[in-house]
């Protein structure tokens, strides 16, 4: 019924994936480590933003929470919903991300100007800024062209 909602929910979640793609270690490592927290939390609070300015209501899925990223939410709810995603991939099989792959293994590009670059279209069309998604976007751009290394330095960046 809220086909939009999932789709939103996703993106939001996609944005916090492609993060992790800027470090070289697991989804759950980075997801776990507390000096990323904070850029991660921004770049799912944007897409949240943007989902709300559409009237759309995001909807969660495997431990991500988008309601723990609304502007009513507070730093306490967004860790604990990483905190579930952290448990929700440490026990999943796959380690890293098909975007992680595109970049460490593959060597190609990812689809960042097709999956996130939207969400700061979309938020400059409805008047949300996305400065971090933007920021995401350009780092990406910048590992995929071999201006930056994945790692630490990377993720940091943003």
């Amino acid at each position: 019924e809220n086909i939009m909602g999932f789709l939103w929910g996703k993106l939001a979640y996609g944005a916090i994936l492609f993060a992790t793609a800027l470090e070289e270690q697991s989804i759950a490592d980075v997801l776990d480590t507390s000096a990323y927290r904070p850029a991660l939390i921004a770049v799912a609070r944007e897409a949240k933003q943007v989902a709300d300015a559409l009237g759309v209501r995001p909807e969660p899925f495997d431990g991500f929470d988008p309601a723990a990223f609304a502007p009513e939410a507070t730093d306490e709810d967004a860790r604990a919903s990483l905190d579930r995603l952290v448990e929700f991939n440490r026990g999943s099989a796959k380690t890293h991300s098909g975007v992680w792959r595109d970049i460490a293994v593959r060597r190609r590009k990812t689809e960042v100007d097709a999956q996130i670059a939207p969400i700061a279209a979309i938020g400059a069309s409805v008047g949300v800024p996305t400065p971090r998604i933007a920021r995401l976007v350009e780092l990406v751009h910048e590992v995929e062209t071999g201006r930056r290394q994945q790692g630490a330095e990377t993720l940091s960046a943003l």
